[in-house]
């Protein structure tokens, strides 16, 4: 099969899908026909507006390793196929941010930049907004997982402040082009102060995290064709700042600190005393971006969420697929209805995609 025909039939899939469920499933013929002329003509073919839009909000529906699903009909889609120049490009990934955020109130939001076959757009950070990681000869400060990106934005001419919790640049590139950065303004970034309301001494360790996890290195495909560029977020489930970045060993690996605080016995593992430390760091995420009004959701209720998601394509006859151990959440996954599930961790699209990372 050439590649013509097999991008001719995955864009008859999508498009008998989508046209179905956005119920114009009349015109599905007449836009086949379009999309075969243009393949045929061009090699590529364009999507509508509407069918970027639903095809973005299908991606998350079908992915495999999100619990947050159950609101995918409500991803804000921003076409943003006609921006040519990396400062265009940067400006949107900053109204991304802005609008992303709404003051706490967070939106589910998409920002879909020219696919491949119109020039290769590749954002280099992982997410928009995120912590730089600083080697020194005593250890690392900031974020370990950012060492290698901060390397790379420092010799591109960024300079960090080094504490441990420095905004990175966006960095963008335009096909073979030398990558450029920009300084995301820190009016525009929200950070939530972490504090615990029982233990005043948590205070102390004078922790933050940004309101926002825009993810910016995956690509979304859609009928065949792919957008190397396309940033999206939902809000924060609390395990994800307070059971993986601030406490995974090889992250913030906080636990012996919040231990501390608590005076718990760290001696031997059987005092259990790291279940306890991740406990009360896990409410003190919550609790504070609660006080501070940004959108956060604990992981009962998030796999409550993700239950009424499997009943509502149940009804609608879909099978649900999933990545079970992406699904279960990092603390007490055994009190939720997913550890006891199991699910088919088949790829199924429109969806997004690992993609090579830029700067290896």
């Amino acid at each position: 099969m050439n590649h013509n025909q097999e991008l001719y039939l995955k864009a008859k899939d999508f498009i008998s899908t989508c046209y179905v469920e956005l119920g114009i499933d009349d015109k599905i013929e007449t836009r086949l026909q379009h999309i075969k002329l243009e393949i045929d003509q061009t090699g590529n073919y364009v999507h509508t507006y509407e069918e970027l839009v639903h095809g973005a909000k299908l991606a998350w529906r079908n992915s495999n390793r999100c619990i947050g699903r159950f609101f995918w009909q409500t991803l804000d889609v921003i076409d943003a196929r006609k921006y040519e120049t990396e400062e265009d490009i940067a400006e949107a990934l900053l109204y991304h941010i802005k609008v992303a955020t709404n003051q706490g109130k967070i939106r589910p939001m998409i920002t879909v930049f020219k696919p491949k076959t119109q020039g290769r757009i590749r954002i280099w950070n992982h997410q928009l907004i995120r912590y730089a990681g600083y080697e020194h000869e005593d250890g690392i400060v900031g974020d370990p997982a950012s060492v290698e990106f901060t390397k790379i934005c420092e010799s591109l001419g960024w300079k960090g402040e080094h504490t441990h919790f420095d905004v990175l640049p966006l960095v963008v590139q335009l096909n073979d082009r030398k990558p450029q950065w920009y300084e995301i303004p820190k009016d525009i970034i929200l950070e939530v102060p972490i504090q615990h309301p029982d233990y005043e001494a948590f205070n102390d360790l004078h922790l933050k995290w940004y309101a926002v996890p825009i993810i910016s290195d995956m690509k979304l495909e859609i009928g065949g064709i792919e957008y190397e560029a396309a940033p999206f977020n939902g809000w924060y489930m609390e395990t994800e700042i307070g059971a993986r970045n601030l406490a995974d060993s090889f992250r913030y690996n906080l636990l012996p600190k919040v231990a501390s605080i608590m005076g718990l016995d760290t001696s031997r593992n059987s005092t259990l005393w790291k279940d306890k430390a991740l406990i009360e760091l896990n409410l003190a995420v919550i609790e504070s971006y609660r006080s501070a009004g940004v959108s956060i959701v604990d992981h009962h209720t998030a796999a409550a969420q993700f239950k009424r998601f499997e009943e509502n394509e149940g009804k609608a006859g879909r099978e649900v697929t999933g990545d079970w151990s992406w699904l279960i959440p990092p603390v007490s996954p055994a009190t939720t209805h997913i550890f006891h599930q199991t699910y088919q961790d088949k790829q199924v699209y429109p969806n997004f995609l690992y993609q090579n990372c830029p700067y290896k």
